[in-house]
């Protein structure tokens, strides 16, 4: 626990959403693109790696690496064919880079194969490939089906040419139609919209059933049309299977985009004062923005923070975040169907409130067991470890209040590689002494400086006393 309430400044780097969507739009643009904001961390090099792969060049600005002018692959996009006639990928344990590239080797003048961690090869892809085997892409499984590794190349049919570079010569021509189950990750929804422009006709894509996430697929759409995508979006009302978007054909316009910060991974600094109590304030936090991470205003109130948006004169201004401490802390109910990234730390607060009597639940992250890890399983193992009471849910997690006279204890706790699961146990361990994290290093996954940000606003050594590999 840190000596005394926090006085803390978080300035964090930009969002790895929004900078994955702007290095795939500015790959397959009609002309450069100059990027700021762009973060630099281990998914985001991997992207930086997959779309090179594909023909576009990034160039560092001057001595600021978050700055990039890229120069965009010519379609069809060009491989540079190893043994075996084809192309790889390592997509590490990315989503964005497992989910949004493959799509592109379609439009590819060789296939390419594509493999990652081994923790990558459990997570789904299943939905996607079907989605664009029906295009007409040529799919072929080299492992267990529905999972990495895969090979991606051009078929027939929809992907066998595509989108003129300007749109007009297309736009007489029907969108192609395909159906996706994006029930287990709103990446798949995400990536067909990605690939939607660069098709003659453009592309109509229908769910089959409930999206999580929401506000990602939002933001997809949303930089579609800063990038001059015509997208129409279906009506909110309408039913599950029965919602289609539709994106116009035309390749997206180069120009320039500056990337927001990251405000999924404004979390864990944001909590720390709701456990140490104090003040943290977060800067460049965006007045409008398509982040799920902008959720943490409403969550953080609910338990009991103070919370307060200051404006700024261009559109972002500070969050700023102030409460009383651990002992102050409220349970809570909340359905995070649309920012399952938001639970772990949501889960660690709500771990630390179930020791002062009060119990929390949370609903709609079913979709969580195929991520990094399964997070569910993950996140319960890790507070029983600490002696918390949890158990999964068909959607979600429940954790229940501690007895009179229950206290959570230390322990080493386990990061499954997930940089989610690490700052779990940062949180967590701001407010039970002795909590040790086996691998603090997986955060450079989104967040590599989050080590030294961490002791900087709390005081304490990297992820409340971390050790293991960095």
């Amino acid at each position: 626990m840190p000596g005394g309430p926090l006085d803390a400044v978080v300035d964090l780097p930009g969002s790895k959403s929004l900078t994955a969507r702007a290095l795939l739009l500015a790959a397959v643009a009609q002309g450069p693109t100059t990027l700021t904001g762009v973060l630099r961390a281990r998914d985001t090099e991997l992207m930086l790696a997959a779309l090179t792969a594909l023909g576009a060049r990034f160039e560092e600005i001057g001595a600021d690496p978050t700055r990039l002018r890229v120069v965009p692959a010519p379609l069809p996009l060009h491989v540079e064919a190893g043994d075996g006639g084809a192309g790889r990928v390592d997509v590490g344990l990315a989503g964005t880079v497992m989910r949004f590239v493959p799509p592109l080797a379609a439009l590819a003048d060789a296939p390419v194969l594509f493999d990652g961690d081994a923790a990558a090869r459990a997570r789904p892809l299943g939905p996607l490939l079907d989605a664009l085997a029906s295009l007409g892409a040529e799919v072929v499984h080299l492992g267990e089906p529905g999972h990495l590794p895969v090979r991606v190349g051009p078929g027939d049919g929809a992907l066998s040419r595509p989108a003129t570079p300007a749109a007009a010569p297309d736009r007489g021509l029907p969108p192609h139609r395909v159906s996706v189950d994006a029930s287990g990750s709103s990446q798949f929804l995400s990536a067909l919209l990605l690939l939607g422009p660069l098709l003659p006709g453009g592309l109509a894509v229908t769910p089959t059933g409930r999206v999580p996430s929401l506000p990602h697929v939002a933001m997809t759409v949303a930089a579609l049309r800063e990038r001059g995508v015509d997208v129409v979006e279906p009506d909110p009302a309408a039913p599950a299977g029965r919602r289609t978007w539709t994106v116009r054909p035309g390749r997206p316009a180069g120009g320039a985009a500056a990337i927001e910060p990251d405000l999924s991974n404004a979390g864990p600094f944001l909590a720390a004062a709701l456990i140490a109590g104090g003040r943290v304030r977060v800067p460049r936090w965006p007045g409008a923005t398509t982040q799920g991470g902008d959720a943490w205003r409403g969550l953080l109130a609910r338990l009991g923070a103070d919370v307060e948006l200051r404006a700024g004169a261009d559109g972002a201004g500070a969050l700023v975040v102030r409460a009383a401490g651990a002992g102050a802390l409220r349970g809570i109910d909340a359905d995070l169907s649309a920012v399952g990234e938001l639970a772990p730390v949501l889960a660690a607060l709500a771990v630390v409130t179930s020791a002062h009597g009060r119990s929390s639940r949370l609903t709609g992250i079913a979709h969580l067991r195929g991520h990094e890890t399964d997070r569910l399983a993950a996140l319960v193992a890790e507070i029983t470890r600490i002696g918390g009471l949890a158990r999964q849910t068909r959607d979600g997690i429940e954790i229940g209040a501690l007895p009179a006279g229950g206290r959570l204890r230390p322990a080493l706790l386990r990061a499954y590689a997930d940089h989610r699961m690490a700052t779990f146990a940062a949180v967590v361990g701001l407010a039970v002494p002795g909590i040790r994290l086996d691998d603090v290093g997986c955060t450079s996954k989104t967040l590599p400086d989050f080590p030294d940000l961490w002791a900087d606003a709390v005081g304490t050594g990297p992820a409340a006393g971390a050790e293991g590999r960095s």
